[in-house]
């Protein structure tokens, strides 16, 4: 009897002791699926802050002595000659010769203007029309086309038009020049299509 008793014993201490280990592994899992969720909101809110900060250094990389300097100036091609387009879509031209880029807000591998000192800014574009096809180019801010330069390919030759726009830019914001769907223009070293921008004052 007393050696039934000592198993019986010994038999309910190892289940309790099973309990309480299943019971502690459903706590650990408890708590890691805790801090997980915990770590996510951290990484959440840090993604956030470095977000804000990007938009900071992107803003303070243009001021000198606190004056904002944001211009630049460049043409469609550096030394070929011929017709740009056309495409299936409406494609931004990228304005490969640089003349200018104070502030580096100009990206010349995608023809992108990108504010980063938000304010009142300039922006001037001009078109060569080749007389073998139909010319139509926007100037865009974002996806929202602001103005065009327009002409229809006639017996005349050549023809040139520009427009231009002042406009208030965020940090953040992109302006371009956008070819519109199966249009093409003309340039050669000539350097008749410029794309122009520059800051008149901060905000």
């Amino acid at each position: 009897m007393k050696n039934i008793a000592v198993l019986i014993l010994a038999f309910g201490c190892c289940v309790c002791q099973v309990a309480a280990e299943e019971n502690d592994e459903t706590l650990s899992l408890t708590s890691i699926s805790q801090k997980v969720a915990n770590n996510a909101e951290k990484i959440a809110l840090l993604e956030a802050k470095l977000l804000n900060s990007e938009r900071e250094v992107l803003e303070l990389r243009s001021l000198t002595a606190g004056k904002p300097q944001v211009a630049f100036s460049a043409t469609l091609t550096d030394s070929d000659s011929g017709n740009i387009g056309p495409f299936n879509t409406n494609t931004p031209l990228n304005y490969k010769k640089v003349f200018s880029n104070t502030g580096n807000g100009y990206n010349p591998s995608t023809g992108i203007f990108t504010a980063l000192v938000s304010g009142t800014y300039f922006f001037r574009f001009s078109m060569q029309n080749s007389y073998v096809a139909n010319s139509v180019v926007s100037l865009m801010k974002n996806n929202e086309r602001l103005v065009s330069v327009w002409d229809t390919a006639q017996s005349d030759g050549n023809d040139m038009g520009s427009n231009g726009v002042v406009i208030a830019l965020q940090v953040g914001d992109s302006v371009y020049v956008e070819l519109q769907a199966n249009r093409v223009v003309y340039d050669d070293v000539l350097h008749y299509n410029t794309f122009t921008g520059f800051l008149l004052f901060a905000a």
